[in-house]
């Protein structure tokens, strides 16, 4: 089995694969840089025994971060569990992927992931939504390329800094809006930010599309936060709340033969 970790910087994703690509389960942990390797340990296998399953049964494990300080400890306690080191996506493992970035090192490996696993399910041109502590925006053309992306705010990012700049309004969750016109002050945030957010990605998308005259653009968005998002765009969007763990798992088949 494939053990599969996404780092975020407010979550950590943990999927665990059987051989046939089928998700046996997937869990979130908060991020905590501070943890040692026997506290991520402890996590882990208290995660296999919570669903089940027993740390030998997995026999490789792949993992994507954007947290460089949890790196060595996470790296520290999987060689512990599993008695190797897992396969960390970054510089030299391959991808299939044609990557037109300035700085290829700079490039996500969350973004990285769902452009893989966008690659086969959708036909080019697509962009690619990942809705976390950050939007994440990637645009893929024809030939497996990478023609670059957008960063911005989360919405919840965004929802903090309202609450926090501003004294007379409150903190909030990120929910359905009732209405889009709200009539009370959190009614009235809610609805800002969900529409708010909606509206941006379909002009984003809108204008994408005008970068591939004629062609038919699919778009797909994932994250925490897309489910919420989506339902209120204009623009056909596909959600798929497992695009980053598949996307690691075809990048560790394309990298297995060099591990094994």
């Amino acid at each position: 089995m494939l053990l599969a970790i996404d780092v975020g910087n407010s979550n950590i994703s943990i999927g665990l694969f059987d051989e046939n690509k089928k998700l046996a389960f997937l869990a979130a942990l908060d991020t905590d840089s501070r943890k040692t390797s026997d506290q991520i340990s402890i996590d882990l296998m208290n995660l296999f025994m919570l669903y089940g399953y027993k740390v030998t049964d997995v026999t490789g494990a792949i993992v994507c971060s954007v947290v460089p300080p949890l790196n060595f400890m996470l790296e520290k306690a999987l060689i512990r569990l599993l008695g190797k080191p897992p396969m960390m996506v970054g510089p030299g493992v391959k991808t299939g992927l044609n990557i037109r970035m300035d700085f290829q090192a700079q490039m996500g490996a969350d973004i990285v992931a769902d452009a893989v696993a966008a690659l086969e399910k959708f036909q080019p041109p697509i962009v690619t939504i990942d809705m976390g502590t950050a939007t994440t925006v990637g645009v893929i053309s024809q030939g497996r390329t990478y023609e670059g992306g957008m960063l911005l705010p989360g919405v919840n990012v965004s929802l903090d800094a309202l609450s926090r700049r501003a004294a007379q309004l409150p903190a909030i969750s990120l929910q359905h809006p009732k209405a889009l016109i709200g009539k009370n002050t959190e009614d009235c945030m809610r609805s800002g930010i969900v529409y708010g957010t909606a509206a941006m990605l379909d002009g984003i998308i809108d204008r994408i599309r005008e970068q591939f005259p004629g062609k038919e653009l699919s778009v797909v968005a994932t994250g925490g936060n897309a489910p919420v998002i989506v339902k209120y765009c204009r623009n056909h969007i596909v959600y798929d709340k497992y695009l980053l763990m598949e996307g690691l798992w075809s990048i560790y088949q394309k990298n297995r033969s060099e591990k094994l």
